[in-house]
């Protein structure tokens, strides 16, 4: 089975990352797409995060009923800061019988070079890169493990939601119904 791993902070989970997923699952050759929360990304500062466990029930509530999407919290007893490395070595060692495949935007790729081991990422795992705006993806584009896909290009991110709620902007059409619901319920991302 190919599984492609959708690492992010999903702060929140938005029709962007859902239109992107079913995407690569019908037409880049995955049976599944993961949804993998990331507890603290080394990269981003963590004041910004909802708690962990919120962030995986707003995806749960977003894939509800959808057979070819899964949400993992993997991270959530690993090490932190998560290094995608370690996460993707315990996943082959407790699925063997799957082929797990990296999925990143153009900008993550232009910035592998500055993952922990990504010599062994290259090696060892399939790269599915989808394009963001200001990209190209860098020196790693032509890697033989790296494949870029000519995704629709999505411009909506959780800052962008996250400032509208703050700015008590009614953003319900960015995300499915069930998650905003969640969201307003929860009074999340209110100043």
């Amino acid at each position: 089975m190919k599984v492609g791993l959708y690492f992010g902070s999903f702060n929140p989970i938005h029709n962007g990352h859902l239109m992107l997923a079913n995407y690569l699952a019908m037409f880049g050759g995955l049976d599944q797409v993961w949804f993998v929360v990331s507890p603290q990304n080394p990269f981003k500062k963590k004041n910004s995060l909802l708690p962990d466990y919120q962030r995986f029930e707003l995806i749960n509530r977003a894939i509800e009923g959808i057979s070819f999407f899964r949400a993992s919290d993997i991270e959530f007893n690993m090490p932190k800061p998560s290094y995608t490395i370690d996460t993707l070595t315990y996943l082959h060692e407790k699925y063997p019988d799957k082929e797990f495949s990296l999925i990143m935007g153009s900008d993550n790729l232009e910035r592998l070079d500055n993952w922990k081991n990504y010599e062994m990422i290259l090696k060892n795992y399939h790269i599915i890169v989808f394009p963001r705006e200001g990209s190209d993806g860098g020196s790693l584009k032509t890697h033989p493990s790296v494949t870029i896909v000519d995704t629709p290009l999505i411009e909506v991110s959780g800052t962008f939601i996250r400032q509208c709620i703050a700015d008590g902007k009614d953003v319900r059409f960015f995300m499915p119904e069930s998650v905003w619901k969640y969201i307003d319920e929860m009074n999340f991302y209110r100043r």
